[in-house]
């Protein structure tokens, strides 16, 4: 059984969401690459269009785009996915995965394309066991009223002593 995550963001608002795709999604987005466009009709959001723009595998190594395949590689990097400058001029040997997703791939992240009718952020409020919804009950509280002198007054006293 292969379920993968898919994490869907919305670049004009910064928002994501989580999904976690069933046997048969999962194995509509085999063999797709890092850029390749999909339609959210493969993931039963209608309307929807989607691009692919990373994930990680099973043992969490990051998805590169220039490199090929579904196998985890050792490449020499200077910067980009995966790779964290220490100094100027740096490169590092990292493990990398591929750019293809295929079972193995754990989690991949989209980014909303083309919009569709349902929007995927809003939340749902939480309904109580009846299925009414109540609002929160507002306390009446009195106002208490304090008769405080007035500050010009004490201004006023203050001035007639020291003449």
């Amino acid at each position: 059984m292969v379920e993968f995550k898919l994490n869907i963001s919305n670049p004009k608002t910064g928002r994501t969401k989580q999904i976690v795709l069933s046997d048969e999604q999962s194995k509509a987005l085999f063999n797709k690459k890092i850029g390749d466009v999909f339609k959210g009709e493969t993931v039963d959001l209608t309307g929807y269009e989607f691009m692919i723009s990373g994930g990680s595998d099973a043992s969490g190594f990051p998805m590169r785009g220039d490199v090929s395949g579904v196998a985890k590689k050792k490449i020499l990097t200077v910067g980009g996915v995966g790779v964290k400058k220490k100094r100027r001029g740096q490169r590092q040997r990292k493990t990398v995965a591929g750019n293809t997703v295929f079972e193995k791939t754990a989690q991949v992240n989209v980014k909303i394309v083309k919009v569709g009718k349902k929007d995927l952020f809003t939340e749902e409020t939480p309904v109580e066991a009846n299925g009414v919804e109540e609002a929160p009950k507002e306390e009446e509280k009195p106002e208490e009223k304090e008769e405080k002198p007035k500050e010009d007054d004490k201004e006023d006293s203050s001035e007639d002593k020291k003449e």
